[in-house]
């Protein structure tokens, strides 16, 4: 049985579970036609290039996502509690990637199942965040059609803002690059 190729899939290969992020066909000649696939490690988050025929048979991964709530931080380690089952989970630097900054107790995220274990914390792309402190404006960075300054965030995340924002305000902060994305509304 050949399965499709697509993206986002996860796809187990050399003992390794990974996402497709990518694929194309590409022509060189008088040669058959190769696919190559990009992929990413979902544990670690390292990015592997192969051809369609190195991975296979596709044999894809198994997978399911349950939400969590976030308790606590535990040494190196960040506990949540299964909403279903209500069981503790430890989650590590492994399986947070890098969102320890981000995580807010007592809120529900997304933590991706393979083989029944917890394999990497899904963080949304934007999260909402409270200013606790800014620059003053004579500290502003950039040319004189965008100007920002610095902000230090409730997380104590610093990142540039545009000048009009003030301590108290709420922002939308892009996990992945770590910037201002916009203005919270009033709600």
């Amino acid at each position: 049985m050949n399965i499709p190729l697509k993206r986002g899939m996860l796809l187990r290969h050399q003992g390794h579970v990974y996402t497709v992020t990518d694929f194309q066909e590409r022509h060189t000649g008088k040669q058959k036609p190769t696919v190559h696939v990009n992929l990413r490690d979902v544990r670690d988050g390292h990015p592997v290039d192969r051809t369609l025929a190195d991975l296979e048979p596709i044999q894809e991964a198994a997978h399911q996502y349950r939400h969590v709530q976030y308790l606590y931080a535990k040494g190196g380690n960040h506990v949540f509690m299964d909403n279903e089952s209500f069981e503790e989970l430890d989650l590590g630097a492994v399986e947070l990637h890098g969102s320890e900054p981000f995580l807010k107790e007592g809120e529900t995220y997304r933590v991706l199942f393979v083989d029944e274990r917890p394999l990497a914390l899904d963080l949304p792309e934007i999260v909402k965040l409270q200013v606790t402190e800014t620059a003053a404006p004579s500290h502003s960075v950039g040319n004189a059609s965008s100007v920002l300054k610095e902000a230090t965030l409730e997380n104590h995340l610093s990142i540039h803002v545009p000048l009009f924002i003030k301590v108290g305000d709420m922002l939308r902060v892009d996990t992945r690059t770590r910037t201002y994305v916009g203005k919270e509304g009033r709600e």
